[in-house]
């Protein structure tokens, strides 16, 4: 069962909720929901855990370090335990729990290496023995809001700079996901993190979050979620600091001149892993049309062997959707595309909550596996005629997350990279190629603010300037 941590105790909730098996259906475990009352305290024990915390930087960075050797140590456990909340195949969730522990041992070394600059006060006219340098300093409490399709890893983004900073944290997972948040607090915990530092609840966002968002003793707010929520939270906030991971549809672009035997492997793997719910997910795949001939037969020949079913199994590609509403969901976007004139190239059936790789064409704009976030296992091909046609193309969406593009031509290359409205354009990888080292976030109705260690610690700190006349 999932318990909340309150002040630096693990407790029960007011009320308990069933967790059942993605696939199966069947009852794995209990989630513990927190009452206004539990929120409320939870957020006053990290007040309290932040002002009291003596910890050095050389501290935060050693907890931190333990913390991702005990997670490595734990992963069949943590694989098991997404498994059964989120549908993660084994691939899935071994490689979630691989980077999980590159980014606690990146936030780690942030710990040691946070600092600030020397400012020139003598460059200025007229000024005179005086000296200026800044800090970064805690901004006090921490609120991280994240979604079920990363429950460790994008956690550990949230958690990992906010300790390293010096704050505490106050955690709200996704009521799908409760129990690799447990874990990931009980592995900090068990690495010597003072446990007032960390506070856990539970619930459906629409009743834990409101109350989060009101409470003024929290600094700062990371969220990774919907846009809608985005914009709620932006709202609410205020004048208060958030960093926000917003929805998005990818746009992945293949010129002509590609090495197509390297791009399907990594569109297929960009479309279809973690049953396509990865905001970074191909869902757009702009084709040059010269290449059309050569491209579907061999895109289509990869997707025919992908295995989509239950997810312990091994040879498991695709697993079940987070829910059988979302899968149905996925299903009647399909379908009414179908009605529209949009041709299945590959897949396009559900089976319970699975829904299966597939691949779409003669998709037009305004259908909604085209202009809406699909958050699904379905790619939508579209065809270009020019490299300025599939930029446009791409850029048409008001979300600018991630986007790829794969070309042989160098100056293509550099000459469209910065003509893509997106945060990051991978070149010669699909959207949602990532390193957890490197900035990410997005632009317009994608949100703002930049994961990554090194620089999600300098946003969820305060940079003082101090200056000294001597």
């Amino acid at each position: 069962m999932s318990k909340l941590l309150i002040d630096g105790t693990w407790v029960d909730g007011e009320i308990v909720e069933r967790l059942t098996d993605k696939y199966s259906g069947a009852v794995y475990g209990e989630m513990a929901v927190a009452s206004k009352a539990q929120v409320d305290a939870a957020v006053a024990g990290a007040v309290a855990g932040q002002r009291e915390s003596d910890l050095t930087p050389y501290d935060r960075y050693r907890i931190l370090l333990r913390t991702a050797r005990l997670v490595d140590e734990r992963m069949d456990h943590l694989v098991a335990v997404m498994r059964d909340e989120a549908g993660f195949t084994p691939a899935d969730g071994e490689n979630e729990v691989r980077r999980c522990v590159q980014t606690l041992e990146l936030s780690a070394e942030e710990a040691k290496r946070l600092n600030g600059e020397l400012v020139p006060m003598l460059a200025a006219a007229g000024v005179r023995d005086r000296l200026g340098f800044t800090v970064h300093v805690p901004r006090g409490v921490i609120c991280a809001i994240t979604p079920f399709n990363s429950p460790l890893n994008t956690l550990a983004h949230k958690v990992g700079p906010a300790l390293a900073g010096g704050n505490s944290i106050v955690i709200k997972p996704s009521n799908h996901t409760p129990l690799s948040a447990v874990e990931l607090c009980k592995a900090l915990i068990d690495a010597g993190l003072p446990p007032k530092l960390l506070a856990l609840v539970h619930g459906r966002g629409r009743e834990v979050g409101p109350q989060l968002l009101a409470d003024q003793r929290i600094a700062f707010y990371a969220f990774t979620g919907s846009t809608q929520v985005g914009r709620e939270i932006q709202q609410a906030a205020g004048l208060r600091g958030v960093q926000l991971e917003l929805g998005s549809i990818a746009s992945t672009i293949v010129c002509h001149d590609a090495d197509i035997d390297k791009a399907i492997p990594k569109i297929i793997n960009a479309g279809f892993r973690k049953a396509g719910q990865v905001c970074t997910s191909v869902q757009r795949l702009l084709v040059d049309r010269k290449i059309l001939d050569i491209f579907i037969p061999r895109m289509v020949a990869a997707i025919g062997v992908l295995k989509a079913g239950d997810p312990a199994s091994a040879d498991t590609m695709v697993g079940p959707m987070i829910t059988l509403q979302h899968a149905e969901r996925a299903e009647s976007w399909v379908r009414e595309a179908v009605a529209a004139g949009a041709r299945i190239l590959a897949g396009g059936r559900r089976h319970g909550a699975v829904f299966e790789p597939t691949l779409l064409d003669k998709v037009l704009p305004d259908m909604r596996v085209v202009c809406e976030e699909i958050f699904a296992p379905v790619i939508a091909l579209i065809p270009f005629d020019t490299i300025e046609e599939a930029v446009e193309e791409a850029n048409s969406s008001s979300f600018g997350l991630a986007a790829g593009l794969f070309t042989s031509n160098l100056h293509t290359a550099l000459r469209v990279a910065p003509l893509l409205r997106f945060g990051g354009v991978h070149i010669n990888e699909a959207s949602s190629a990532r390193v957890d080292v490197m900035p990410f976030g997005g632009v317009k109705d994608s949100g703002f603010g930049r994961e990554g260690p090194a620089y999600a610690v300098r946003e969820m700190t305060e940079e003082r300037l101090i200056t000294v006349a001597y």
